[in-house]
């Protein structure tokens, strides 16, 4: 009975999650003319180097909880690097790979995860021809009082293991703890 409770609130959190991630896609006619502009949140003064090294901090504990080496990069609102950590044992190929999903997040304003989902939900070809772009989850803004102020980007595990190590970090910000 205790198995089948938690199944069922794995099911609908799952589906609360898959629920927020459709509402930030693209219309699915692309000739469709929304009246707001998606992901429109301004920008805003950049997160200075003491906090971006709480956030590092804070994924790097997700991970090293979870066993999980991972190189981890928080950039400002203007996509600069202010901070960087390669864990022990995280490939060397994914240290690049994380910096760009930060700086992917912060430029585009939005999850690395909604350009993932356009390309292989939708099959949107053409946001692989945005400049800058990589389509792979793992970078997330860092959003306050309205503004983009930074954003973490993690990569080493896989696309659902780096998003989940920024998402602990980045809910320090976006969820106003901080």
């Amino acid at each position: 009975m205790h198995n089948k409770i938690l199944v069922s609130l794995l099911v609908g959190a799952a589906l609360l999650v898959a629920a927020g991630v459709e509402a930030q896609q693209p219309p699915a006619n692309l000739d469709a003319i929304p009246e707001k502009m998606p992901f429109s949140d301004p920008y805003g003064a950049p997160i200075g180097a003491q906090r971006a090294q709480s956030l590092i901090q804070a994924a790097a504990a997700e991970a090293l909880k979870k066993g999980w080496a991972m190189n981890i990069a928080v950039v400002d609102s203007g996509a600069n690097l202010v901070a960087f950590l390669r864990m022990d044992g995280a490939q060397l190929a994914s240290i690049s790979v994380a910096e760009h999903k930060a700086r992917t997040a912060a430029k585009y304003r939005r999850p690395t995860r909604a350009f993932e989902d356009a390309v292989q939900k939708s099959d949107y070809k053409y946001v692989l021809s945005l400049d800058d772009v990589i389509a792979s989850r793992g970078g997330i803004p860092l959003t306050e009082n309205g503004r983009v102020i930074g954003a973490i980007g993690c990569s080493g595990g896989t696309g659902s293991q780096d998003e989940a190590v920024c998402a602990a970090a980045a809910a320090l910000i976006n969820k106003g703890g901080q």
